[in-house]
């Protein structure tokens, strides 16, 4: 396949994921769109370190991956606690966790 596909899809993957992020209102839905563009970004990374033959954006990917894992710990904490006070996971309710 030619590189630039793989951009295609990353660009088209960040796309979705960024409609995602402003349109919906579950909690849960908002953090999965934000994986999947972390993943676009991860797909264009390493498409470009292999059209240009070096390691670096594949290092740079998997350390993306590591704060994404991060994220994702620190993130559904979140969400459960949200859950657990208001029973509703909406993103309206966050602001309402405020002393």
């Amino acid at each position: 396949m030619n590189p630039v596909n793989y951009l295609y899809l990353a660009a088209l993957l960040f796309t979705i994921g960024a409609s995602g992020v402003l349109i919906r209102r579950n909690a849960i839905v908002v953090f999965m769109c934000v994986e999947l563009m972390l993943n676009a970004c991860n797909l264009a990374l390493v498409t470009f370190s292999r059209m240009h033959g070096n390691l670096d954006g594949q290092i740079i990917a998997f350390f993306t991956m590591v704060v994404a894992a991060a994220e994702v710990v620190v993130g559904l904490a979140i969400i459960v606690s949200l859950f657990r006070s208001r029973h509703s996971a909406s993103v309206d309710d966050a602001s309402l966790m405020k002393l």
